[in-house]
């Protein structure tokens, strides 16, 4: 790990428990009270467990959830935009110093949590993070989905027994499922000191392959990692994507400098504060430059254009240590036959292709490509497959 970039807070955490020490955790879990996770809170024991979320070694106190929200750091100091809790009914909170079994919706014994602290959670003001000063009308799907969570917060180190709870489910992707350990492992293995990364929810069309050559023009290589996680309905399904993702990857890039892992994180929606929480994750595994793009983790009309890049401006540099490269709206120039930016090429009139999400949609539905233009035809395929099976 000498040559790459420090995890956040200086150690990789690693909470995954193995050999006999599983066998034991395991044994120990059927004689405890068991808590069956949301979807999200099980995303977050992976990224606990496998280090993703480091320094974090447990679900937040109190002390790190005031912190958070009030000043976008843990209350060591270390930035963090996003509190990470797990929340209960207050009838079904267990008592300090008790350990409980940590359950995945679909029933599997994901960890042990040992109860080192429980407190209220103040659902209303974690609500206001999404919000970045816009006015809260009930639809912000990642705010809603906090006021539907539990009265009451449980605190304590997680020691995790099972990773991925689902190996068989369509968004299991084991062999592209890599650890921050792993992913590291496989930078120094090809010699990359410097590693960009470009999360996505999406798939991949002609304007986010330009910014991912322009990072890679500027690192030793590129990892392309979407999130796999938990996300809203209607995104387009994780495994419809890595096709996408690997047809792209095959036919428009270079192998030598381009890496796919997943990344097995809920999506919070929580635009500027989200864009943080991903270039902290990215940096634990091993990546030194960022892609933010136009509207990071953005939804609906409730951030500006570029709050996402704006933020990492207040923020300590020294403790986020990695590199945002903050990026303009691309579009495909007619005039200039490419694509182009506001600040590589003049605004003319008619001159770019711009799709809205909901003509992309009606155009993949009824079974039309878009334009070479705005998405490859290879990607546009796979999506009009997809499209017209719903």
């Amino acid at each position: 790990m000498s040559g790459l970039i420090q995890p956040h807070g200086g150690t990789l955490v690693n909470r995954v428990l193995e050999g006999a020490a599983r066998d034991a955790a395991i044994k120990e879990a059927e004689g405890l009270p068991s808590i069956t996770l949301s979807a999200k809170q099980s995303c977050d024991v992976e990224m606990i467990g496998i280090g993703a979320f480091s320094p974090l070694t447990g679900f937040m106190g109190k002390a790190d959830f005031d912190s958070v929200i009030s000043g976008i750091k843990l209350a060591d100091g270390n930035i963090w935009p996003i509190p990470i809790t797990l929340s209960v009914d207050k009838a079904d909170a267990p008592a300090v110093g008790s350990k409980v079994a940590l359950k995945a919706p679909n029933g599997v014994l994901q960890a042990i949590m040992t109860i080192e602290e429980v407190y209220d959670h103040d659902r209303a003001a974690e609500a206001t993070i999404f919000f970045n000063g816009a006015e809260d009308d009930g639809q912000h799907p990642g705010a809603e989905a906090v006021k539907a969570e539990g009265d009451t917060c449980l605190a304590g180190p997680i020691d995790v027994v099972t990773v991925c709870v689902d190996p068989d489910g369509p968004e299991a992707f084991l062999d592209h499922r890599l650890t921050p350990a792993q992913t590291r492992a496989a930078f120094e293995a090809k010699g990359w000191k410097t590693v960009s990364a470009f999360q996505t929810r999406n798939p991949i069309h002609r304007a986010h392959e330009y910014l991912c050559k322009c990072a890679q023009e500027i690192t030793d290589g590129l990892l392309i990692h979407p999130l796999v996680g938990e996300t809203k309905p209607g995104d387009i399904p994780a495994d419809v994507r890595m096709n996408c993702y690997h047809t792209l990857i095959k036919d428009y890039f270079v192998d030598a400098t381009t890496m796919l892992s997943v990344m097995p994180a809920a999506m919070r929606y929580a635009g500027p504060r989200e864009a943080i929480l991903h270039a902290v994750v990215r940096k634990n595994y091993g990546v030194t430059h960022f892609i933010v793009g136009r509207d990071h983790a953005g939804v609906g009309s409730y951030y500006g254009t570029y709050d996402a890049q704006n933020i990492f401006d207040e923020l300590d540099e020294a403790n986020l240590a990695i590199e945002p490269l903050k990026f303009e709206h691309a579009a495909f120039s007619k005039k200039a036959q490419g694509m182009v930016s506001g600040k590589t090429f003049p605004k003319l009139e008619g001159d770019q292709i711009f799709l809205s999400g909901t003509k992309v949609r009606e155009m993949l539905g009824n079974g039309e490509r878009p334009p070479g233009e705005f998405t490859r035809p290879e990607v546009a395929d796979i999506l009009i497959e997809w499209a017209t099976s719903k």
